[in-house]
């Protein structure tokens, strides 16, 4: 559900200039664009005749229709779980520079073209540095170079491999995106931030719109909202598990672990550009089973609540700290294994490398 859509979650407050309902997180970011909007708590704060008139006279689904009249189809609408960043962007593009009324303001995400800094971790020092990115969707991919005037590029990485979370509290800056995208069939991560929180889901929305567009040419007869469920994607789950390798004899290791889609990816630390290696979990047609608990003869785990991941090639063990983690990655385990799998991801199958 995005925010301010016609339904809210738990409107306690309301805008008496704009004539909207919204929640208690909304309501924030109303009061950093007050020469817009202000607000009062629908409960407690002291209501005029008139403000209750004009509330009442224009409500949520009046203000859609007035402020979201040409919402491009790409642009990510932001929910209660998003991070505070796209929250805030999304009402300042609503109501402070009306980017869905006028079309021309639009064009720093929708031209297909975008050039700019921004602050990239270096794989191997962790130091973030100003790096050149240089977005083509005539190219079909974004590049950066490690120096300004440099004229070969550091890395191209395909639009259609690519993919962008918001990722604050992992990168520690409030405007943190991490960019990922496959390079001989393994992830490669990349952390950037904008001081400018605009400028960053600007360049956030300019992907999803290249993605767009390259998936209309791949999938002509496909509908627009089947093409926005592949723009971008968050991840499922990402935390702390203890690890053994396929031999079961050289202990458990504590990495960090993402769940994007089916890749099952670990590292040593949360920001490295590699992961250490990749699982993929197909189907339960497929022979892929997920067990809690690991098997009797299992040594060398520090963390007590296992999890048994079963593969056509061979078995997986992790073990969680707390039997919380283990409830909530079974359920996620459980959740991928039970979802039929589509005829690309075969393909994926078939070409992926098991990483010890």
């Amino acid at each position: 559900m995005g925010l301010e859509t016609g339904r809210w979650r738990d409107p306690d407050w309301a805008s008496f200039t704009l004539g909207v309902f919204v929640c208690q997180r909304c309501s924030a970011f109303h009061r950093n664009i007050a020469q817009i909007s202000r607000v009062k708590c629908v409960t407690l704060d002291g209501w005029e005749a008139a403000e209750v008139e004009f509330i009442g006279s224009t409500g949520n689904n009046a203000a859609k229709d007035k402020y979201e009249q040409k919402i491009p189809p790409f642009y990510y609408r932001p929910t209660h779980t998003d991070c505070q960043l796209l929250g805030e962007q999304w009402i300042r593009a609503r109501y402070e520079r009306k980017e869905f009324v006028h079309v021309e303001k639009q064009e720093p995400y929708s031209a297909g073209y975008r050039e700019g800094f921004l602050w990239k971790r270096g794989r191997d020092n962790g130091q973030f540095l100003s790096r050149k990115f240089i977005l083509s969707e005539r190219e079909g991919a974004l590049k950066y170079f490690n120096k300004h005037d440099a004229r070969e590029p550091k890395a191209i990485m395909k639009i259609h491999t690519l993919n962008a979370t918001f990722q604050p509290a992992k990168i520690g800056h409030p405007h943190g995106l991490q960019i990922t995208y496959l390079k001989d069939n393994s992830t490669r991560n990349i952390f950037v931030y904008h001081e400018d929180g605009k400028e960053m889901v600007d360049w956030f929305n300019g992907i999803r719109a290249a993605r767009f567009h390259y998936l209309q040419v791949a999938f002509p007869g496909a509908n627009d909202a089947d093409l926005v469920s592949k723009l971008t994607r968050n991840y499922i789950k990402e935390g702390y598990m203890e690890k053994t390798g396929p031999r079961k004899t050289e202990g458990f290791k504590k990495r960090w672990f993402t769940m994007d889609d089916r890749r099952l990816m670990y590292f040593k630390d949360p920001l490295d550009a590699y992961a250490r290696g990749e699982v993929f979990v197909g189907c339960k047609e497929n022979s892929y089973t997920v067990l809690p608990g690991l098997p009797p003869s299992t040594q060398g785990n520090h963390w007590k609540f296992g999890i048994t991941i079963v593969t056509p090639d061979r078995k997986f063990l992790f073990a969680c700290e707390t039997e919380e983690e283990q409830r909530d990655w079974i359920a996620v385990f459980q959740m991928v294994v039970n979802r039929p799998m589509l005829p690309q991801e075969y393909a994926v199958e078939a070409r992926f490398k098991h990483k010890p």
